[in-house]
């Protein structure tokens, strides 16, 4: 792909999914020329437990990979990423060293990865590495909730080529096998409700689930679980992402700016809380408040809205308990 398309962060998401899976994959670097990105590589790598093959003192990408292949077989490595340099599709040098590594490695599958941010520009691409490489799947990257996805139809229009994975933010998580009817409804706003379903089923701990499921029933609920449940959710992935996947959610996120830091405030009140404090909410009076503003750099503004917010969340999931649904009550922690 082009330069900056976010080859070398796909490579790192691609190793911790097959790791996931029971693979055993190991990183090349074989982008001799961008100065930083062998060790951008090897953070990437180490980030997500995956070893990675280096030879800085090397400039040729192709006895690199053949090296590496070599080593990942004595090894008992069984599947060999090698993460390329970006190259122009005019650049005929570039594209003709990429050719050498296909003819050389005789790879099980080239990725062709793209930002999906280049719009029409990245379909013009597509098409020109397809004409040399004939390239055996698309990656998009940078694909938030909004109607870029539109460059996926396409780039599977003009290449004849499927879309493999689609890349969402720069966590490692964020990596997501490309499903044709999903991302239709994404397009035209209609969310993801499935994607949703199967991230949080890989991500959430089942057992804790159980676990906080018990106190909401017997109406213990209390602030030290709710920090547990903020943190289920961060590990889910980019927050817009998320909910661009809920229907109807997706259009009227889309010109938002949503901080996957927004949960920073919450938190930071929360653990100024002493452990007494966090398991009996009741116990927070006015001069404890102000001792947690002040101790998580907030205001007692924002202590008491928290606290309100919190208040009102047990008191829907007492009502649910009870059978008597949510009534008429505004759903807490809005903004």
């Amino acid at each position: 792909g082009l330069q900056g398309s976010g080859k070398t962060t796909f490579s790192g998401k691609l190793a911790m999914h097959l790791k996931s899976k029971g693979r055993n994959p190991l990183l090349v670097a074989c982008d001799v020329y961008r100065p930083a990105a062998i060790n951008q590589i090897k953070v990437l790598g180490e980030q997500v437990g995956v070893n990675v093959f280096a030879q800085e003192e090397v400039k040729n990408p192709v006895q690199i990979a053949k090296d590496a292949v070599a080593h990942a077989k004595a090894n008992s490595h069984n599947v060999v990423i090698i993460d390329t340099a970006g190259r122009l599709s005019v650049d005929e040098a570039m594209m003709a060293e990429i050719g050498q590594l296909k003819s050389e490695l005789n790879p099980n599958e080239i990725l062709f990865v793209v930002d999906s941010m280049t719009g029409q520009d990245a379909v013009n691409t597509a098409k020109a590495f397809n004409d040399r490489l004939d390239f055996d799947g698309v990656v998009l990257t940078k694909l938030d909730g909004d109607t870029r996805g539109g460059a996926a139809l396409s780039i599977k229009t003009i290449v004849n080529k499927p879309i493999k994975f689609v890349s969402t933010g720069e966590k490692m998580d964020a990596l997501d096998v490309f499903h044709p009817d999903r991302m239709a409804s994404r397009i035209l706003g209609m969310g993801d409700i499935v994607s949703f379903v199967e991230r949080a089923q890989s991500t959430l701990d089942q057992e804790e689930a159980a676990r906080l499921q018990k106190k909401m029933r017997k109406n213990q609920f209390d602030f030290d679980d709710f920090l547990k449940q903020l943190n289920q959710i961060k590990k889910m992935g980019n927050i817009k992402d998320l909910m661009s996947m809920i229907p109807g959610v997706g259009k009227a996120v889309k010109d938002i700016d949503i901080d996957d830091d927004s949960f920073t405030g919450i938190e930071a009140i929360i653990h100024s809380m002493t452990l007494a404090e966090r398991q009996n909410p009741e116990m927070l009076d006015g001069s404890r408040k102000q001792r947690i503003a002040k101790g998580s750099g907030t205001s007692t503004t924002e202590v008491n809205k928290l606290v309100k917010q919190f208040d009102e969340m047990r008191k829907m999931m007492k009502q649910m308990n009870s059978g008597k649904g949510m009534g008429k009550g505004k759903m807490p922690f809005r903004r």
